[in-house]
């Protein structure tokens, strides 16, 4: 993966974790019942696992990704989360159904490039897959959820 796309993926996802932090600071003063699971939301799935996208595949991955796919990743990460926030906040789970759609298709491209991996790093790959995979199940948990209002 190109330095640029890991250190654009890092940033952006250290920002997220910031903004969850201050969504937390904030959350109880303000009263903001939503508060807890938006700071979880934003510093988790959008910060960590950004963070993670951005430094595990540049390692891990042998095979380097094109700026189209990057930016299309990259696009689909951020509005599909943007999505699953506003969506469930202003209580549409169709918007939640669509952002979770886009962040599936991000995971599934991810776990495809990690067919190719340097032998020495399997282990890092099988854990970073892992993840992937977790994440990959708590979508259809999180739609589910938000059409229940849970």
């Amino acid at each position: 993966m190109n330095a640029r796309y890991s250190l654009t993926s890092f940033l952006v996802g250290s920002a997220f974790i910031v903004l969850g932090g201050l969504v937390a600071a904030v959350s109880t003063p303000l009263g903001l019942q939503s508060g807890p699971w938006v700071a979880a939301y934003l510093v988790l799935v959008c910060g960590v696992a950004q963070c993670l996208f951005g430094i595990v595949r540049r390692y891990v991955a042998t095979s380097p990704i094109t700026s189209a796919r990057f930016a299309m990743e990259f696009v689909c990460w951020n509005v599909g989360n943007a999505a699953v926030v506003v969506g469930d906040l202003a209580g549409i789970p169709t918007a939640v159904a669509l952002g979770g759609t886009l962040l599936v298709v991000v995971l599934v491209l991810q776990l495809v490039q990690l067919r190719r991996v340097s032998p020495e790093l399997h282990w890092a790959a099988w854990l970073y897959g892992s993840i992937l995979v977790v994440l990959l199940l708590s979508v259809p948990v999180g739609i589910v959820l938000s059409a229940f209002g849970g």
